[in-house]
């Protein structure tokens, strides 16, 4: 009998995939086959593949600890995906995931970024380097630092990114190092220790380490610190949701967050489009830029819903606190409910905004120099720029978050 599901499988077969047991592997029908290379990959049993856009390059391994369903994934060289549920998510070359891994859509791991076994992101973007321990949730963040795989930055095991509030809301991103200066891979790594947590929205700076077994919440800008928490009083409390004692901090961080995605775009379109090759196709660049567009619309999502909940924020806040209610506080929460949608038509305005010409355009033509000289590997491109060099490509990148968040706190005259 003539099975058209496995008659797909076999034409990959003929095309050089290697599938050990071609009869467990199953092949959708809207998946496109030329987006599949015939140079060295393996699809072990139990693996499905599905989705018109997924892209599976030289090289990548599917499934050797474990079955892997993917989905909508591109997926660059040399990747290895041991075991889980991919879905709508990007991977550059030599990056890895172990048995059990669930990753969902936003999610980037940037050249050789590892996670070890039962990892899940969902939101993620982890840049060159970084290195997630086992037992993992780590969603809703982006994190940078480390110059190579013997100096990188590190997640240990056990950890969670807290990143949905007993309000019920998830404007909790994390950014964990920045773009600017991340993508230049100079910078000093940032360790999270092992059987602890970060409580999002929170922003820490390169350098920074936190002690195994710690839950923080707060944010650190200074580099090179050593965080740890001691064991906390036991207590019970009062507790009433919905009141938020705090917004503007919380809509800053947010704001801060979507400025480094945007940043992080450009550097995309403007950088990473230069390195378009065989081992870094179109396919690859444009999963970056898609999965880029998702992280800032899941952002800019979040806080609708957030702005949404004010008018109730503050009836409850007014019964709670009578008298004592901080009038600052409810007007700042009324600022951000009324005038919330012109910051989304700022959103819109800025997206295809590429920085300052006069910072960007002496910058690329030293990338292309670089090129020229070391050809198109990425990341050695990147390592040999010189502290000129990676500076004048930090200042454009700043520009680009410094005149997203201005733009952004001039639609909330109360936040200054």
């Amino acid at each position: 009998m003539n099975d058209p599901i496995n008659n797909r499988v076999f034409e990959l077969i003929d095309k050089g995939v290697r599938i050990p047991n071609p009869y467990s592997v199953t092949i959708g029908s809207e998946v496109d086959l030329q987006r599949i290379s015939g140079d060295g990959v393996v699809i072990h049993s139990g693996s499905k593949i599905f989705g018109n856009s997924t892209y599976i390059g030289p090289g990548a391994q599917l499934g050797y600890e474990g079955p892997v369903t993917v989905e909508d994934c591109q997926i660059g060289p040399n990747v290895k995906l041991q075991g889980g549920y991919f879905k709508k998510s990007v991977f550059l070359e030599k990056s890895s995931i172990g048995l059990g891994g669930h990753i969902r859509e936003g999610t980037i791991l940037e050249e050789q970024a590892s996670g070890a076994h039962t990892v899940g992101l969902k939101q993620t973007i982890l840049f060159p380097f970084v290195t997630l321990g086992s037992l993992i949730n780590f969603c809703d963040c982006l994190m940078a630092g480390g110059t190579s795989r013997k100096d990188h930055s590190e997640v240990g095991s056990s950890y969670i990114h807290f990143n949905y509030t007993p309000n019920q809301d998830k404007a909790t991103p994390s950014l964990i190092g920045n773009v600017p200066r991340g993508v230049m891979l100079n910078q000093k790594p940032v360790f999270l220790g092992g059987q602890g947590g970060l409580v999002g929205p929170r922003r820490l700076a390169f350098g920074t380490v936190i002690a195994a077994g710690t839950i923080y919440r707060k944010d650190e800008l200074r580099e090179g610190r050593l965080l740890f928490d001691g064991i906390p009083k036991a207590g019970s409390i009062p507790f009433k949701s919905g009141i938020y004692d705090t917004i503007k901090s919380l809509v800053k961080s947010n704001f801060n967050y979507i400025a480094n995605l945007h940043a992080l775009k450009q550097w995309y379109r403007f950088v990473r489009a230069q390195f378009v090759s065989a081992q870094f196709p179109v396919a690859l660049l444009e999963g970056l830029l898609t999965n880029i567009d998702l992280a800032i619309g899941e952002r800019l999502y979040r806080l609708k819903l957030l702005a949404h909940k004010m008018p109730t924020a503050i009836k409850s806040y007014r019964q709670l606190l009578g008298s004592k209610a901080s009038s600052k506080l409810i007007t700042q929460k009324k600022d951000f409910h009324a005038n919330f949608p012109q910051l989304e038509e700022a959103c819109s305005a800025l997206d295809d905004y590429g920085g300052t010409e006069a910072l960007r355009d002496p910058f690329l033509e030293k990338i292309q120099t670089q090129i020229d000289k070391y050809g198109l590997d990425y990341l050695v491109v990147i390592k040999n720029l010189n502290q000129q060099q990676s500076t004048a490509g930090v200042l454009w990148l700043q520009n680009i978050v410094d005149t997203f968040n201005r733009q952004s706190l001039k639609i909330f005259s109360s936040f200054n």
